[in-house]
Order: C-alpha cells, then sequence, then structure tokens
C-alpha cells in the first residue's frame, strides 16, 4: 500500500529512538537537581552582566536579575547565578508542568522536526488540527461550545473573540466588564483591563462600562452587581456586544466568586442577546477541571471562551451563533509546531492522568499549600499570611500589612530565598502561586518553610 514520505518519517522507529535517546540525556543533567540552593560566587558577575544586557537591549531592567540556565526539574530551575529556585509563578501561567519535563520536551521535540517552524491558518499540519480536535472535544463535553481558533496569544485569542461579538451584535460598540479585571496587553485588552497604571498615556475609548465583582463580606454584593448590570443594559440597549468576565479574577487580585454570584448575571445577558465571554486564559487547566465553568458549573451559559498559558498558544472557543463570516479572523501566525504539540500533550496528560476533578491531583496539591499558609498564619507567621484561598492551582494570600510596598519587600525577600512568585490586586496587594502541577508533599514544605522564613525576615 501506498504511503506519504511524511508518514514513513512519522513512523520511523530511528527517529523515536533517537528522541528517546535525547531526552534521557536531559533527564540525567535534570536529575542533578534536587532543591534550591544559593547563588554561586563564581557566576556572579556573568550573570550581572547578561541581566545588564538584558535590560539594555529592551530598554527596562528586568523585574529579577532571572536568567535561567537551560535547565530544571519539575518545579526548579537553575539559574545562571548558580541559584536553584522553586518556581511558583510559571513565567505567569505558561508552564504548569514545571521545567524539563520529559514529555512535554518530546513532543516539543517532535513537533520542531516537522518540516516548517512556524503554522498559521492557511497552512497547517497535523499538531494544529489535533489541537484543535482535542480543544473542541474538551470544550463541548459541558457546554454548547463547538468550534476553536487557534492564535498565538492570549490578547490575540481575546482581540477574535471581541470581532466575533461585535459581528454577532451587529457592529454593537459597548463592553460590559468587571471592576479590576485584566483582559492582556493588546490596546483593546488593555481598555477592557481596569487598571490606570497599565494605559499611561494611551486614549480611552469609553467602550466599556464596569459592574463590581464579587465581595464575600458583603451579603447585598450579588444585588449590587445585577442592578449595576440591569442598569447599563437600559442605558445602552442594542449598544452592547458582549459581557465578558474572569471567571475567577488573576491580576486583580486572585478573587474568587461562587456559582451564585454569576448565574442571575448571566441568565440576565442571556434573556438580552447579550454574548457571555469566558475570559479563561489564567484559569485554563487550573482550577480542576479543563474549564473554570466546570468548576463553577456555569457551561450551559457560554457563548465563547478564550485560552491560552497553559495551552502554549492561544485559543478562541466559540458556538455555532458565534461562528464568524469569512475574512473577519485569520492571522499569519497560528504557532510553532513545537508549541502546538506541547499543547497537545499538555491536554493529554491532565485528561488521562488523574489531575482533574474534587479527588484529582491539582486539588490535592490545593488543599496542601493553602492549609500549608493557614497554618503558618495561625503559628510562627501569626497573622502575617492573611485570607488564603483560590482555586485549584491559582493561589493567594495576603501577606503583612496588606501594602503593596510590603508586598514588593517581601517578592524580592522570598527570591533571595530562593523562591519565584508575583503579587496581584490592588488593596489588599496579594502574593500569588501558580503550582506547578507536578509538585509534591515534599516540594510544598519547601515553598511553605521558605515562605515562613521570608515573611518572618521582614517582620
Amino acid at each position: 500500500m501506498a504511503q506519504l514520505f511524511g508518514h514513513q518519517f512519522q513512523q520511523d522507529s530511528d527517529i523515536e529512538k533517537q528522541i528517546s535517546t535525547l531526552i534521557s540525556s536531559v533527564e540525567k543533567h535534570s536529575a542533578k537537581i534536587e532543591g534550591p540552593r544559593d547563588p554561586q560566587p563564581e557566576f556572579a558577575a556573568s550573570n550581572k552582566a547578561l541581566a545588564d544586557k538584558s535590560g539594555e537591549v529592551r530598554g527596562r531592567g528586568l523585574f529579577f536579575p532571572y536568567i535561567g540556565s537551560g535547565l530544571g526539574r519539575g518545579p526548579y530551575a537553575e539559574l545562571e547565578d548558580g541559584s536553584i529556585k522553586i518556581d511558583l509563578i510559571n513565567g505567569i501561567g505558561i508552564n504548569i508542568f514545571g521545567h524539563s519535563h520529559p514529555r512535554l520536551m518530546a513532543a516539543a521535540v517532535r513537533g520542531a522536526i516537522q518540516d516548517v517552524v512556524i503554522q498559521g491558518n492557511l497552512q497547517i499540519g497535523k499538531e494544529w488540527l489535533e489541537l484543535s480536535k482535542k480543544l473542541v472535544e474538551i470544550a463541548s463535553r459541558n457546554s454548547p461550545l463547538k468550534y476553536a481558533w487557534i492564535t498565538t496569544s492570549g490578547s490575540m485569542s481575546g482581540e477574535n473573540a471581541l470581532k466575533m461579538c461585535r459581528q454577532k451584535t451587529n457592529a454593537a460598540k459597548k463592553i460590559i466588564s468587571m471592576k479590576h479585571a485584566f483582559a492582556g496587553r493588546s490596546q483593546m485588552m488593555a481598555e477592557i483591563t481596569d487598571n490606570d497604571t497599565m494605559r499611561v498615556g494611551l486614549p480611552r475609548y469609553d467602550e466599556v462600562e464596569r459592574i463590581p465583582f464579587y465581595d464575600k463580606n458583603d451579603p447585598q454584593s450579588t444585588e449590587k452587581s445585577l442592578r449595576a448590570l440591569k442598569e447599563i443594559v437600559a442605558k445602552h440597549k442594542g449598544d452592547i456586544c458582549t459581557f465578558v468576565f474572569e471567571p475567577m479574577q488573576g491580576e486583580g487580585g486572585y478573587n474568587v466568586a461562587p456559582k451564585e454570584f454569576f448565574e442571575p448575571l448571566l441568565a440576565f445577558t442571556k434573556e438580552h442577546g447579550i454574548p457571555n465571554w469566558f475570559d479563561e486564559v489564567q484559569t485554563f487547566c487550573r482550577t480542576g477541571e479543563f474549564f473554570a465553568y466546570e468548576t463553577l458549573d456555569l457551561g450551559k451559559y457560554v457563548d465563547i471562551c478564550t485560552v491560552a498559558k497553559t495551552l502554549q498558544a492561544g485559543a478562541t472557543l466559540y458556538t455555532e451563533e458565534l461562528n464568524p463570516q469569512p475574512g473577519l479572523i485569520a492571522g499569519t501566525f497560528a504557532g510553532s509546531s513545537a508549541a502546538l504539540s506541547a499543547g497537545l500533550e499538555v491536554l493529554n496528560m491532565l485528561d488521562n492522568d488523574g489531575y482533574l476533578g474534587k479527588d484529582g491531583k491539582i486539588w490535592t496539591l490545593h488543599h496542601q499549600f493553602v492549609d500549608g499558609l493557614k497554618m503558618l498564619n495561625e503559628t510562627s507567621c501569626k497573622g502575617l499570611l492573611q485570607d488564603a484561598g483560590g482555586l485549584g492551582l491559582m493561589c493567594a494570600v495576603t501577606p503583612l500589612d496588606g501594602s503593596k510596598e510590603k508586598m514588593m519587600e517581601l517578592i524580592q525577600v522570598l527570591y533571595k530565598n530562593g523562591l519565584v512568585t508575583f503579587g496581584c490586586g490592588r488593596g489588599p496587594f496579594r502574593l500569588r502561586f501558580l503550582l506547578p502541577a507536578v509538585m509534591t508533599e515534599a516540594d510544598v514544605k519547601v515553598a511553605l518553610s521558605i515562605i515562613e522564613k521570608s515573611v518572618l525576615e521582614l517582620a
């Protein structure tokens, strides 16, 4: 039977053996990484030179002098200064399986040896197709989502979503979003983002109306948000293209809301023909299910959903009703063959290896970490690590006095002591942690010990 040259190449057992040998060689090196290590004096000068040059070429210094050596193991990363740090920010959400994961490296290599580096939406390969099929399959399990359009980032997935919503609503202009929202770094996503510091020097288009996010300390929170939503819809009737929100706010403070908060809002927008856009760029794969709308049991309300980060690409998922006319969305770049291949492997690992569900690895890890933060707050760090919580692998805590100054200072002390994290929120200011799904209970103990040491060092 005739066979394509490409099929012969993909089924070549010798190539697969070479990939296996390559990954085994990397694992021999990564196995040397056992846990945190202080910077090594002999590498200080070279690391500083690299960090300084990085600041020069982009016109602004690095937040951390973090330059990876190219090797890690699970939650641990080796840096050019000789230190080994436990990475609890994952490149702000990209690396859900940590560093030097053998299955992801193998998948990336298989993608890298395809005939093109980059696949686009005009000329696709099997990596694009298989990832798209998987996205549609998992999205349609608990929602009416039917199609997927792959792109390069969360911001681009949002731009595509907005165009679809506006086309569906006859070029309606207004967007309803949440206070403290974050949507991305493109011009329009910055407009949806509710943070003036991220829009300095940019024009205002006055296209976004906001309602309050859930306030757990206010028993009237849902009623207030619903009332604000109804007022906006009444004022701008016929000119609203979408209601967009994060099921769990990221940059805004890792704010969590229950199903009972969202449901009346989504039912109202559905009733008025306003597309519901779930922004899951950060929550995708992290809340114990693939989608936070599954975790919150809100799938029936979804019209359009954006994902990225853990996917190693971006994607817009949408229903039949939101399917755009030809020409509205396109894009030369869909993603690198290596990234598309690795993204598919991420989804398969999460789907098949016991990570999802209330008894899965993600929620087990969540409880270990959050319970540990709460214990520190009750004992050695009494009152200095408040309001620990989150969803799944997205965890946060309010440190010290909740001020920006103390939070920023603590982030740098944590980094010095061997733990990488970042901040979120705006009064109180919070530490946020994006836990790698491969963390063990022993790794959690290592992280908590560094947190304890660093808080006490400042306090």
